[in-house]
């Protein structure tokens, strides 16, 4: 992945513009899809449902 510093703290986004954000630093769409997943697998991205939490289950 290419080496960019942003990072956005505490901020509302939608899941396409997750993966927006994440396919504008990474070399092809494996890289993309192969990144959220991680994001989402970890926790480092809490997903929401109407305000409500989510869990969010990656499958391979």
């Amino acid at each position: 992945m290419k080496k960019h510093d942003r990072k956005l703290k505490n901020s509302t986004m939608s899941l396409g513009d997750l993966i927006m954000a994440v396919s504008s630093c990474s070399k092809n769409s494996r890289e993309t899809v192969a990144a959220v997943a991680d994001l989402l697998a970890s926790g480092r991205v809490l997903v929401e449902s109407n305000g409500h939490p989510s869990r969010a289950t990656v499958v391979r």
